[in-house]
């Protein structure tokens, strides 16, 4: 740990901090006013990605440069017109610190942020440091195919499954020796690991506090419904229950029936998962007002349920019981989305022809064991 170090690392040298709400030490201090105040360390400047440095942004929200009203120093948005460090942005800096929770889903866009910045680093021979932190997903939970070429975008940035298994410290070393910056280019990448951290732990069992690394995250355990329902909410047709709160763990529609869907998903009985009839009416949102119908998921053994595929198999059954709602056919102008979320077009070509998952598992799988064994290379942890 830095502090545990005394911040030798950083000592007489000009630190630009990207962080967010989410960077506090396990007692709840900001890294910001840490940094701020640690002896021998100047800290210049702050980076904001999506929420801004100390979460006082909406999801979505634009953020502009302004100024931390605690310390007086200037923040630069990283979510906004730029997302990549510009030089000018840089001109005070020796050495960026990143030090954000992260939730170990590709589509979350805070690696984007931190691989962006490790190129701008690069460009600008300035020192990397990446002040590692759990991924609440656990070190050996891998799903999904790679995002492919053609599908690199600010939620699919590099080539890496949906579930990649990997701390930030280790995607970014990851990033940095595979080549995936901008030509091939590296920074000067130093990860301050954490103490007793292992593979098999989930954020519950780390003792930290957690800190909401979004406002549709507020849990430790979000993350796992983040994944079960996130891809198929970008198709703007079912409720993942964003809105209400319940924030990813239901899948619902005005027109469902709630006791039927609960039963056909129960039967599928599907590793690790139960499925409770539910409805709700949501407080925000694109659904606000309206009496939603379906299903609340409950994780009745993390490690065996394969998050990916629930929101699949919900379709699936969806279609079974109303095969006049054709969910692509009604989501077209969400589609561009959609694929980016899933690093391809295929899952949406092979599941759209029939809605079966059969169709789609060979797709889903076929990277996971080569990924797994690229990745542990870039292990710190067992």
């Amino acid at each position: 740990m830095l502090s545990d170090q005394n911040f030798e690392l950083l000592k007489g040298k000009k630190v630009g901090l990207i962080t967010n709400a989410t960077g506090v030490n396990s007692e709840l201090v900001s890294t910001i006013d840490l940094l701020y105040a640690a002896e021998g360390v100047e800290l210049t400047a702050l980076y904001g990605p999506e929420h801004g440095v100390r979460g006082e942004y909406a999801a979505g929200d634009k953020v502009l440069t302004y100024v931390d009203e605690k310390t007086g120093v200037t923040v630069y948005s990283l979510y906004g017109e730029t997302r990549k460090p510009t030089p000018e942005m840089l001109q005070n800096v020796d050495v960026l610190v990143y030090d954000i929770q992260d939730i170990g889903v590709r589509s979350y866009t805070y690696i984007s942020t931190m691989g962006l910045a490790m190129e701008a680093a690069a460009e600008n021979e300035i020192e990397f440091v990446v002040l590692d932190r759990p991924n609440p997903l656990g070190g050996n939970k891998v799903e999904g195919n790679i995002a492919e070429e053609g599908f690199i975008s600010f939620v699919s940035q590099f080539p890496v499954p949906y579930i990649y298994g990997l701390t930030p410290g280790e995607i970014a070393k990851m990033i940095n020796q595979e080549g995936w910056l901008e030509g091939g280019i590296q920074c000067d990448l130093t990860v301050i690991e954490m103490d007793g951290w292992e593979r098999s732990m989930t954020f519950d069992q780390t003792g930290l506090p957690w800190v909401p690394t979004s406002p549709h995250i507020p849990h430790e355990y979000s993350a796992y419904f983040y994944v079960a329902s996130g891809i198929m909410g970008e198709l703007g047709v079912f409720s993942e229950g964003v809105g209400y709160t319940l924030p990813f763990q239901v899948f619902a529609a005005e027109w469902i029936d709630e006791a039927s869907l609960a039963e056909e998903m129960n039967k599928l009985e599907l590793p690790g998962v139960i499925f409770r009839p539910v409805v709700f009416k949501p407080f925000y949102g694109r659904d606000s007002g309206k009496v939603l119908h379906g299903v609340q998921i409950h994780f009745s053994d993390f490690d065996k349920a394969d998050l990916m595929y629930l929101q699949f198999w919900f379709m699936q059954v969806h279609h079974e019981l109303y095969p006049e709602i054709d969910i692509f056919e009604r989501s077209q102008n969400r589609w561009s989305m959609f694929d980016k979320v899933n690093g391809s077009d295929q899952i949406r070509a092979l599941f759209g022809e029939n809605y079966r998952v059969a169709d789609i598992k060979e797709y889903l799988t076929k990277d996971i064991e080569s990924f797994k064994q690229k990745a542990s290379r870039y292990y710190l942890y067992k």
